[in-house]
């Protein structure tokens, strides 16, 4: 049975999440097809463009994304403070460009909310709602996806899995592991030749303006909290990483440890485990044994997925 995602989500408190939202059946549908060789890696723009339109609406910001053939992950920041401080117009405001309307005028829309205060109220709540943020991400692209194949029904499975970052080293974690997606499943070697992702943004970005390299690690998109370390630190840190995570790629990333790792609070033996059990050693929370033993306790459970692998990283 399915854990309600409520019992670790809340829409009156900000947080840290990793989202991951897989194309029905999993067929590839972001890519080339194997079986029908339909090419359709032109909806990873798609997607990519709409996660800028809602960041530029919604209270969050991504830290992390990665576009796949056939699922797509974030590393998000919600934060519910920033919206709560939101006037009503620029909460009327944001919504009329989440969801425009063609035969009404925009002005005339954000007025007629205006004079709703419970309306706008309930506006403000989704507008800081991780539900309703992976919603406005993913109904146009299926929209979208189906007019052009002619079709109907489900394009995205109904439910997206969503993972609560408890602290710096799990968001860093999150972070290597989604930018790593297509060194993992062997489409490129390289961080800037991986297309629609986050990590190729950072590369690119940094190369063009040595200067941001030396900043700290902020959202590509929207706004949140800057991490820790600066932007070329953690280039330097997914790049060892993915030696570790693809040993028969030597060569291709150096093999030292980069200074930066310290800060994540694992050693270099530590932090390649930490990174691969984002995608199956952890479920519903990714933290510490005593972050995810407090929450087990708080919903009434005796256990969580992860525990295992956070005690035997202390061990180790």
């Amino acid at each position: 049975m399915a854990t309600a995602r409520s019992l670790f989500v809340s829409d009156r408190a900000s947080g840290n999440y990793h989202c991951l939202s897989r194309c029905v059946r999993r067929a590839w549908l972001c890519g080339i097809d194997p079986y029908s060789s339909i090419d359709y890696s032109h909806r990873k723009a798609w997607i990519e463009q709409r996660l800028h339109e809602v960041a530029a609406c919604f209270s969050i910001g991504i830290y992390g994304y990665a576009v796949m053939s056939n699922h797509l992950h974030i590393v998000v920041h919600v934060d519910v403070d920033a919206a709560q401080r939101w006037s009503d117009d620029e909460i009327a405001q944001r919504w009329c460009q989440l969801f425009p309307c063609r035969d009404q005028d925009n002005e005339h829309r954000v007025q007629k909310l205006l004079k709703n205060p419970s309306r706008l109220a309930l506006l403000r709540q989704r507008l800081c709602s991780l539900s309703w943020l992976m919603r406005c991400i993913n109904e146009p692209i299926a929209r979208a996806a189906n007019g052009e194949d002619s079709c109907t029904g489900r394009f995205w499975e109904g439910r997206f899995k969503c993972q609560v970052l408890a602290d710096e080293c799990a968001i860093l974690a999150a972070m290597a592991y989604v930018d790593l997606n297509p060194i993992r499943a062997g489409i490129t070697v390289r961080l800037d030749h991986s297309h629609h992702t986050s990590i190729q943004q950072r590369v690119l970005s940094c190369r063009n303006d040595g200067a941001k390299a030396l900043q700290r690690l902020k959202p590509l998109i929207g706004l949140a909290p800057a991490l820790s370390l600066k932007q070329g630190q953690y280039i330097e840190l997914v790049q060892w990483t993915g030696q570790q995570v693809r040993p028969d790629k030597k060569g291709a990333i150096p093999k030292h440890a980069p200074s930066a790792l310290s800060k994540t609070g694992c050693n270099a033996a530590h932090w390649p485990t930490q990174v691969k059990a984002v995608g199956s050693g952890y479920w519903r929370m990714i933290g510490t044994t005593e972050q995810l033993m407090e929450k087990a306790e708080a919903i009434g459970q005796r256990w969580l997925k992860g525990i295992g692998i956070t005690r035997q990283l202390q061990k180790a």
